[in-house]
C-alpha cells in the first residue's frame, strides 16, 4: 500500500531538519532498563558494540544479532550510574525482552525491566537543536560524542537525534511529557509527525526492523560499521562478522535509490535481465520519489542506473550508513 507523505507541514519539517530544529515524539519506541551487577558484561556479549569500555554518562548504538549475525534491531544504549537504558524500535520491544531473557543464566546478575509506559522519549533534530539544548539547561553536551548524556532536573538529555542529523534525545517521566513538549515548541521547534519521521528515516538511510533489518541481512551489509567493535572479543554472531570484515566478503549493500515514480517495497531491482537486489522502503518526498534497497556489491554503487519494477532508479549514498571498510579496525 503506497501512501503519500507529502503535505505542507511535512515539507516544512523536513526542510527544518537541514536548517532549523524539529521535535519528534518517539514515546512509542521501546525502553528497556538493564540493571544489576553484570549488566555491562551481559550487553557486551549480546550485541555488536563494546559495552565494557563505557562509563556512566556515555552511550552507543549497537546491533542485536542472531548467532549467524542476522540483524534483529538497531538499539541506542545509555549507560547510567545503576543501569543501562536501551531505546529499541517500536515493533521490537517484546521480541527483545524475550530474546535477552533467554541469555540470562542462573548465576548472571542481570535484571530486565520494560519501562516504555513510564517514560517519554523526545528527539530534537536539526542544526538549531544546539541553541535549544542550551536553553533547556544541557549546553554542556554541545560538541560531545553521540550517546553522551547528562541529567537535567530528572530528565536524561543525550547527544544524538536518532538519524544522521545533529540533535539530542530527551528521556523523561511520562507525567512531565506535556510540560517539556510545550516548552520545546515554545522555544521554536516545529513538530515532526510520525509520517515525516518515516520520510526522514528513509532519506537518511536509518534501517528499520522487518524492512532493512531482517534475517536476510547482517550489520555490515546494512553499513552499520559504527556499531561494531572488531577488538572486543567474543559475542553472539562475532565469528561471521569478523570473517566478513577480514576477507572483505560483504556481498550486498544498502543504498538510497532516487526513483522516477512510486514503487512497492519488496520489488525486485534489476539491471537489464539480471536481478541485482530488492527494494526495502519507499517514500515520496518534497524532492521526488525515494527508496532504500539492497544492491549486490558487484553490480556497483553511487550513480548506478537500475530498474525497480516499472520504475527507473539511480543509486545514491545515504548519510546514516557507510560502505567503506574501516582502516585499522583490528
Amino acid at each position: 500500500m503506497l501512501t503519500s507523505a507529502i503535505n505542507d507541514k511535512n515539507t516544512t519539517a523536513i526542510q527544518l531538519v537541514k536548517d532549523g530544529v524539529v521535535v519528534s515524539d518517539r514515546s512509542n519506541w521501546g525502553l528497556i532498563r538493564v540493571s544489576d551487577d553484570d549488566r555491562l558484561r551481559f550487553l557486551h556479549n549480546q550485541s555488536t558494540n563494546d559495552f565494557q569500555s563505557l562509563k556512566p554518562g556515555q552511550g552507543c548504538d549497537t546491533v542485536m544479532v542472531t548467532s549467524t549475525a542476522r540483524t534483529i534491531d538497531l538499539v541506542t544504549a545509555y549507560v547510567l550510574e545503576d543501569a543501562v537504558l536501551l531505546v529499541v524500535s517500536p515493533n521490537r520491544r517484546q521480541v527483545l525482552m524475550q530474546w535477552l531473557d533467554r541469555y540470562i543464566f542462573f548465576a548472571d546478575k542481570v535484571k530486565l525491566t520494560d519501562v516504555t509506559e513510564e517514560m517519554a522519549t523526545l528527539s530534537l533534530i536539526g542544526p538549531q537543536s544546539h541553541a535549544m539544548v542550551e536553553k533547556l539547561g544541557a549546553g554542556a553536551l554541545i560538541g560531545q560524542p553521540d550517546g553522551n548524556h547528562i541529567l537535567v532536573n530528572g530528565v536524561i538529555v543525550a547527544v544524538g537525534s536518532g538519524v544522521a542529523a545533529p540533535g539530542y534525545t530527551l528521556i523523561l517521566p511520562i507525567a512531565e511529557k506535556q510540560e517539556w513538549w510545550e516548552k520545546i515548541l515554545g522555544f521554536g521547534a516545529v513538530e515532526l509527525s510520525d509520517r515525516a519521521w518515516e520520510m526522514l528515516r528513509i532519506l537518511q538511510g536509518r534501517p528499520a526492523p522487518d524492512l532493512e533489518l531482517t534475517d536476510d541481512y547482517n550489520p555490515l551489509e546494512v553499513g552499520l560499521w559504527q556499531t561494531v567493535s572488531f577488538t572486543k572479543g567474543c559475542y553472539i554472531g562475532q565469528e561471521t562478522i569478523a570473517r566478513l570484515n577480514t576477507y572483505k566478503g560483504v556481498k550486498q549493500y544498502l543504498w538510497g535509490i532516487r526513483l522516477s515514480g512510486a514503487a512497492e517495497p519488496a520489488t525486485v531491482i534489476t539491471i537489464g535481465e539480471e536481478k541485482v537486489g530488492k527494494l526495502t522502503s519507499y517514500t515520496d518526498t518534497p524532492d521526488g520519489h525515494f527508496g532504500l534497497g539492497y544492491i549486490r556489491s558487484k553490480a556497483g554503487g553511487v550513480g548506478l542506473k537500475v530498474q525497480v519494477g516499472e520504475t527507473e532508479g539511480e543509486i545514491v549514498s545515504i548519510p546514516f550508513v557507510s560502505h567503506e571498510y574501516p582502516l585499522n579496525n583490528g
